[in-house]
């Protein structure tokens, strides 16, 4: 045997199951196609968010939440359907998963010196029902250090792990088979790929430079999904989603490839759950990009006003942060405008400097550093929008801003080349809207939505500007925001048991074969159901990994 375990993939989920197998004394063999520079792959590049149900940050801003009001919000949002075969494990994953939030996960974030901003976001308001998909109420937790700080923990266990000599580092090893005999997981077989000192997350070559082959006792899949693959994506997009854009910006590295679910398949491995997926409609067209077709997500307050590649107002509940899901079934499914693979926001420098937040660690150096005084300095107490909105205002080939709506309408329409928008029926949804700004109360799902929002203290205070009309001189000048469809995440995948086993096409346990983190739906092959509720990639990560490892570790005990 080359090692105890081989764990394949290097991203979050892998170096968290390499530690639970490392520290019970495990010699771990961890496979990767990519440098030594990409240690946490794709969750590296996150915002750090974390689903925590009952936080006593949730306390101390009076947000009153509880394990039932989030598996109620989880089970609406899930809509699992088929409990009886693809479903059967991934609703008992995310009851346990909910179980995890709401109790053991923040003490044990904490043990590994991973600590939270005091403030929480609410991310994905949800379909405007109780029994619909979203969060009732804030849970979007952030990391200090964003998806980096939350990474370096597992990298530093890992690097000591191999300087104790229990893990060994195989980067720019390619995995193409599984290798299965009489029912068991027995190692991996691949190929060594050219040396490549690209710097982390710049797509790397994939010359041959030799083959290898491990043996093991157990396996340990963490390979991720499929969003940077656009094909891939496109060869599962479901029906119900409509048609796949034609264009798409990619919120992942180019190694988030999905080779290994094919793979795992190939070597009688179950996948379900391919058609679900998640895809954001907020996506821009980075400006100085680091993997090819960079995109980056707006994590939006409530106020722009959303518009479709023909000028109208998205209907409920396609408001921003609320139904990512549905906004881009609208949006791919409505006959006229699914031809076109953009929408549009439209906002006020006012709205600008206190709602647009850009998803990833690079775009919020401030909270990546750990910056506290930075912080405070720029998103509470500063003016303006903090530097790197800044930055796309002023360099995005997304942006047009302008101080009169027929100007702006103007420079949107000869950002597409096509004069799609016309600027009266643009002014008289606007007009409608500012309308409804006079009152505190209103009839305008949107305009109520931002008064709720304004009910919580910390939207108030960071998040959400105070109403005010769009057309109000004094709030502009006006910003145009094109918005492309953003790649990211895989809601299936490897069929895995609560030990994160994975699961043979007879639905028994594959001996010594193990899944984790995306690849595997996040566990169980799917544990968010059709919908996600924003915080829990990350967490599914490490209660997957964390899994995998315990499981791994007692069976080569």
């Amino acid at each position: 045997m080359d090692a105890d375990v081989i764990v394949v993939g290097a991203g979050l989920a892998g170096l968290v199951a390499a530690h639970e197998l490392t520290s019970k004394g495990r010699r771990v063999a961890l496979v990767d196609q990519e440098n030594a520079a990409n240690l946490g792959g794709q969750a590296f590049w996150s915002f750090g968010g974390l689903f925590l149900v009952d936080s006593p940050e949730q306390r101390r801003l009076g947000i009153k939440d509880s394990l039932d009001l989030a598996w109620n919000d989880w089970r609406g949002s899930a809509q699992f359907d088929r409990e009886d075969d693809e479903d059967s494990w991934a609703v008992r994953w995310a009851r346990a998963y909910v179980e995890f939030a709401s109790g053991e996960k923040r003490p044990w974030l904490r043990s590994h010196g991973i600590s939270l901003l005091p403030t929480v976001g609410w991310a994905e308001r949800g379909d405007l029902r109780a029994t619909g998909h979203g969060n009732s109420v804030p849970r979007f937790h952030i990391a200090w250090g964003t998806g980096t700080g939350v990474v370096e923990p597992f990298v530093r266990y890992a690097r000591q792990a191999a300087r104790d000599g229990l893990l060994t580092f195989l980067h720019r090893h390619r995995v193409d088979e599984l290798v299965i005999e009489d029912g068991a997981a027995r190692g991996v077989r691949g190929t060594v790929l050219a040396p490549d000192d690209s710097a982390r997350g710049v797509a790397s070559n994939r010359d041959r430079a030799g083959d290898f082959e491990l043996t093991a006792q157990a396996v340990v899949v963490t390979s991720g999904g499929i969003g940077a693959d656009h094909d891939i994506v496109r060869r599962y997009w479901p029906e119900r989603l409509g048609t796949p854009p034609g264009e798409m910006v990619t919120g992942v590295p180019a190694y988030v490839d999905g080779r290994m679910l094919d793979i795992s398949a190939e070597a009688g491995v179950r996948l379900v759950n391919r058609d679900r997926m998640w895809h954001y409609t907020e996506g821009i067209q980075n400006w100085n990009p680091i993997w090819p077709g960079h995109g980056i997500r707006i994590l939006p307050g409530p106020s722009s006003i959303w518009l479709d590649a023909l000028g109208r107002r998205l209907p409920d509940p396609c408001l921003p942060g609320y139904d990512t899901l549905s906004t881009l079934k609208y949006l791919r499914t409505t006959e006229d405008i699914a031809d076109h693979d953009h929408s549009w926001f439209v906002l006020t420098r006012k709205i600008i400097e206190k709602e647009f937040a850009l998803s990833g660690s690079e775009q919020n150096p401030d909270i990546t550093a750990k910056d506290r005084k930075a912080v405070l300095r720029d998103r509470l107490l500063g003016k303006g929008a903090p530097a790197p909105v800044r930055a796309f205002v002023d360099n995005g080939a997304d942006f047009v801003t302008a101080n009169s709506l027929d100007q702006l309408v103007e420079k949107m329409n000869a950002l597409t080349g096509k004069a799609l928008l016309d600027p009266a029926a643009v002014r008289r949804q606007i007009v409608a809207r500012d309308l409804q700004i006079d009152n505190s109360y209103s009839k305008d799902s949107q305009v109520q939505g931002i008064h709720n929002a304004r009910r919580y203290i910390g939207d108030r205070l960071g998040r959400v500007a105070s109403p005010h009309r769009i057309l109000d001189p004094a709030a502009g000048p006006l910003i145009g925001v094109r918005l492309h469809v953003l790649t990211r995440k895989t809601l299936g995948g490897i069929q895995t048991d609560l030990d994160s086993r994975a699961l043979a096409a007879d639905g028994r346990p594959i001996e010594g074969l193990y899944a984790a983190g995306e690849v595997a739906g996040f566990g169980g092959g799917g544990v968010h159901g059709y919908n996600a509720l924003e915080g829990t990639f990350l967490g599914g990560c490490l209660f997957s990994g964390r899994a995998a490892g315990r499981a791994a570790a007692r069976q080569t005990a």
